[in-house]
C-alpha cells in the first residue's frame, strides 16, 4: 500500500539518534491507521556523501588518504563502546569521518561538519536565500543523494511530504529538497514543521514567505494539525512515539539511543530572555505513570544502549518517579538545579535507577546575575548539587552562559572562580555566549541591532550596558577561562561534534 504521507528528517543534524519529533508524528499516524513512511535523510545523506567521497577521492594529502583508507574501520569504531574508553582513539575516528564530509561540502562551496552547515553564498536567516536554495537545488552537496532517494519516494505517490525543520543547519538542505520535489512534481503537497518553524511563526513569519514551495506550515506540536489535514477526527492528545522505522538505522553511536520526552515546554518558564516564554509555549507534562509506562514499552521495543530524556527540564515529579524505578538501560537528561538534587540519598537512588549523567544549567557564578535573570537557583544549592551528584557517581554536564545584559567581567570572573572551586565535580563544560532572542520582552529595554541581516533571524545584537560585548567575552573564554589549569582538562574532555550526545558513553566507560 502506498503511503499517505512521507516524513523527512533533513540534513544536517548530529547523526547520533533518531529524530524524536518525527517519531511522535509516526506514533500518531500509526495509532490512526495511516500508512506512512519515514526517511532519515540526515543519516542517509551523510553516509552517502562520506562513502562517495572515499570512493572518488583524488586528494593526496596524508589526512585525507588516512580518512579514506580507514572509513569503514572508523564508522565501526564510533559504533563500538570500547572506542569511548580512549579519547584519542575516538578523536581520530570522528575527525577522519568528518574530514570526508567536509570535503564533500567544499566541492560545492559549503563548509559542513557532522554537526553544522554553512554555505558561503546563502544564509538560512533570509527567506530569499531559502527560496534560492530551492530553485538551485542542484547546487546542494546532498543533491546526488536526494535526487535518487526522493525520486523513488515520489513514485509511491504520497499525498503529503512533510519536513521536520528544527535547526538552522537543516534549513538550506530542507529547501533544496523541497525545490527538487516541486520541480519533479509541482502538485506535490509539502508540509513544513519543526521547532525552527515554530520560532519563525512566533516572530510573525507566515507561509506567504514560502508560497509556491510550501503548502502547509505547522507551528508547535504537529499531531493534531496533521490529522486535520488527513481529515481524521481523533480526540486523543498524546501518542507514544514509534521508532520502528529508525531502530534498524546505523547511527554514529554504540547502540541505539532512545530519545524520549515526558513533557512539552518548560515547567519553570520564568527565566529572563527565555524563548519558551517569549514564544508563549505552554508547559504540557504527561502524567508521570504514563511517561514511565511508555518508557518501559519503548525500551522493550528498541533495546537501546542509552535513553536520552529530551525534556527542557525533567520535572521534580518525574525525577522522583525515576528514582523509584530502575530502568533496564542507562539514561541522561537536563534538569534544573533544585534542592532535592542536593540530597545524597536521592542522588544515589537516581544512580541506581540508571542515571549516568545530568545536564545542569548553572549559567553564572554570580548570584546577582542569577537573580537578575530570574533563574530561580542559588549558588549554595548548586554547590551542594554538584557534590551530591559526584558522591553518587552521576556525571555532570554543566552549562555556563556569558555576556548576558546583567553580567560584567567581574561577574564572569566569579563564574570562573565557581568552576575552579568545583572542578572535581564537573565532568563536562558547555560555555556559551548569550544570544538575545528577538522576540523577548526584555529586548525592548536594550539598544539592539540586527544580529544577522535577514528576515528570519531569531536573535538581535545589542549594546551591552557594561561594554561586555561578544568579542570581549569570546576572548575571555578562549584566553582566560579555558586556559586555567583546573578548567583546561574539563574543556578538552568534550567529545568533538557530538558533545553531550556522546558524553555518556565516556562516562559509562570511565574514560577519565
Amino acid at each position: 500500500m502506498n503511503p499517505k504521507i512521507i516524513l523527512i528528517h533533513p540534513p544536517i543534524a548530529k547523526p547520533s539518534e533518531p529524530p524524536a519529533g518525527i517519531a511522535k508524528l509516526a506514533g500518531c499516524l500509526k495509532a490512526n491507521g495511516v500508512n506512512y513512511r519515514v526517511i532519515d535523510a540526515n543519516l542517509e545523506g551523510i553516509l552517502y556523501l562520506i562513502q562517495n567521497t572515499a570512493q572518488n577521492n583524488t586528494a593526496t594529502d596524508r589526512w585525507t588518504l588516512r580518512a579514506v583508507k580507514n572509513l569503514q574501520r572508523n564508522l565501526a569504531a564510533l559504533r563500538n563502546i570500547a572506542t569511548y574508553s580512549n579519547k584519542s582513539t575516538y578523536q581520530r575516528a570522528v575527525s577522519d569521518v568528518n574530514r570526508l564530509l567536509n570535503l564533500a561540502g567544499k566541492a560545492r562551496g559549503v563548509d559542513m561538519s557532522l554537526a553544522d552547515y554553512h554555505d558561503s553564498n546563502l544564509t538560512p536567516v533570509k527567506s530569499s536565500d531559502l527560496i534560492c536554495a530551492a530553485e538551485k537545488y542542484q547546487d546542494n552537496p546532498f543533491y546526488p543523494y536526494f535526487e535518487t532517494r526522493l525520486t523513488d519516494a515520489l513514485k509511491e505517490g504520497p499525498e503529503f511530504i512533510g519536513f521536520s525543520l528544527n535547526y538552522l543547519s537543516q534549513a538550506l538542505c530542507t529547501f533544496a529538497m523541497i525545490g527538487f520535489i516541486k520541480h519533479v512534481n509541482p502538485r506535490q503537497k509539502i508540509i513544513l514543521g519543526g521547532s525552527l518553524v515554530t520560532s519563525w511563526a512566533a516572530l510573525g513569519v507566515s507561509i506567504d514567505k514560502f508560497r509556491g514551495h510550501v503548502d502547509e506550515m505547522i507551528a508547535g506540536a504537529g499531531e493534531q494539525k496533521l490529522l486535520e489535514l488527513l481529515e481524521i477526527n481523533d480526540g486523543r492528545t498524546n501518542y507514544p512515539p514509534d521508532y520502528k522505522e529508525f531502530s534498524v538505522n546505523q547511527y554514529f553511536t554504540p547502540g541505539f539511543i532512545l530519545p524520549y520526552s515526558g513533557s512539552r515546554g518548560c515547567y519553570w518558564h520564568n527565566c529572563a530572555f527565555c524563548p519558551e516564554k517569549s514564544e508563549e509555549n505552554p508547559y504540557l507534562p504527561l502524567p508521570v505513570f504514563q511517561a514511565l509506562e511508555e518508557l518501559q514499552v519503548l525500551t522493550r521495543q528498541t533495546n537501546p544502549s542509552l535513553i536520552h530524556l529530551l525534556d527542557n527540564a525533567i520535572s521534580p515529579a518525574l525525577l522522583k518517579a525515576l528514582a523509584q524505578e530502575t530502568l533496564s538501560v542507562p539514561w541522561y537528561g537536563f534538569t534544573r538545579v533544585t534542592k532535592h538534587l542536593a540530597d545524597d540519598d536521592f542522588c544515589l537512588a537516581l544512580k541506581k535507577s540508571g542515571c549516568v549523567m545530568l545536564k545542569l544549567g548553572i549559567e553564572s557564578g554570580d548570584e546577582a546575575v542569577l537573580d537578575s535573570l530570574n533563574k530561580g537557583i542559588d549558588l549554595p544549592t548548586a554547590s551542594a548539587v554538584l557534590k551530591s551528584l559526584k558522591k553518587a557517581g552521576i556525571a555532570t554536564y554543566c552549562y555556563f552562559l556569558f555576556g548576558t545584559p546583567p553580567e560584567t567581567k567581574a561577574s564572569a570572573m566569579k563564574t570562573l572562580d565557581f568552576a575552579i572551586e568545583h572542578h572535581d565535580c564537573i565532568d563536562f563544560l558547555n560555555l556559551a555566549i548569550f544570544n538575545l532572542p528577538a522576540g523577548s520582552i526584555e529586548a525592548k529595554s536594550l539598544e539592539t541591532q540586527d544580529f544577522y541581516e535577514g528576515d528570519l533571524s531569531l536573535y538581535k545584537n545589542f549594546q551591552h550596558p557594561q561594554g561586555w560585548h561578544r568579542p570581549v567575552v569570546r576572548n575571555f573564554l578562549e584566553k582566560t577561562f579555558k586556559k586555567h589549569p583546573a578548567i583546561a582538562p574539563i574543556a578538552q574532555r568534550m567529545p568533538e561534534f557530538f558533545t553531550s550526545n556522546h558524553a555518556p558513553f565516556f562516562v559509562l566507560n570511565k574514560a577519565y
